[in-house]
């Protein structure tokens, strides 16, 4: 089983440079041009993110150009929800978020909940791909609901063929950065405990714009870097630095060793450019309004 792992490629209803001067679409089909050559692909998956505006014209461009890609190698594209996506355009749109190489909807079930919430499930080649909505509106960081948890729970109790993965927004695991801890996923222990004793093999996030691996307990965690663009961990503490260069993973789950990750950069030649920095004033304010209420 081979996963093109993407997040973050915040899409804009129209196909211009951003606030940050940074063309998401382009970006995008940087990274896709890259890999053209990868032809062994199962699915697709893109854990967030995927419009910066909540617009469905963001999301229609993301439909054509990954749809695209995934149907000329015959691999569905799976889609989660992130913070900056909007739940009804992502409906209008992309449907429950498990897509056919045909563009057609094959989710097997999905969470009933009121709220909306974009989670799924559906399986490709006996692996079962089930994606969460951790989506908090309005907020920066995320959290799983009780009726959605106990929905994945109810999933569960029937094992996959060859195991389960999951894709959502907010990892849930961080490294010592304050900016991580505020807008991460703000309740693990509460999937933990809802996976605990599954056949969860993998977990599949995005938010943070680096890539990270850790563990939920004894659950693999991958956060794959951004499309439009990588946090540089190389700025001053307390601060943030966003630089060019789009990036993708490719998960691979049957290895001898697996599960292994291969990470991919597009060859841009304005990689490392500074798209913005946030001096620890500003960080703390964006903590201030899209982090948690005191």
């Amino acid at each position: 089983m081979r996963i093109l792992h993407l997040s973050d490629t915040h899409l804009d209803r129209d196909d211009a440079p951003n606030k940050f001067g940074v063309n998401a679409t382009e970006s995008l089909r940087r990274i896709l041009a890259d890999l053209r050559h990868l032809r062994a692909v199962d699915a697709v998956v893109v854990s967030g993110d995927i419009a910066d505006d909540g617009s469905p014209e963001a999301y229609g461009a993301a439909r054509e150009l990954l749809g695209a890609f995934a149907a000329e190698r015959n691999a569905p594209v799976i889609y989660s929800t992130g913070n900056h996506d909007e739940r009804r355009a992502f409906a209008k749109v992309l449907g429950h978020g498990h897509l056919g190489p045909d563009g057609g909807d094959r989710a097997e079930a999905f969470v009933p909940s009121g709220e909306g919430e974009r989670a799924a499930v559906s399986t490709v080649g006996g692996h079962r791909i089930i994606t969460l909505d951790s989506l908090v509106p309005g907020k920066g960081y995320g959290h799983l609901g009780r009726a959605q948890l106990d929905w994945l729970r109810d999933v569960l109790r029937t094992p996959a063929p060859h195991g389960t993965v999951l894709v959502f927004h907010h990892p849930p695991v961080t490294l010592d950065v304050e900016v991580q801890r505020a807008l991460g996923l703000r309740n693990p222990a509460d999937l933990a405990d809802a996976i605990r004793g599954s056949d969860v093999r993998l977990i599949l996030c995005g938010h943070f714009h680096l890539q990270i691996f850790g563990f939920l307990e004894t659950t693999p965690v991958w956060v794959t870097p951004g499309v439009v663009s990588r946090v540089d961990l190389t700025a001053a503490p307390g601060t943030e630095r966003a630089v060019r260069g789009a990036s993708a993973t490719l998960v691979r789950l049957d290895a001898a060793h697996g599960p292994l990750f291969h990470t991919f950069h597009a060859r841009d030649p304005r990689a490392g450019e500074t798209v913005y920095e946030l001096d620890e004033q500003q960080l703390h304010s964006v903590i201030r309004e899209l982090g948690p209420d005191a």
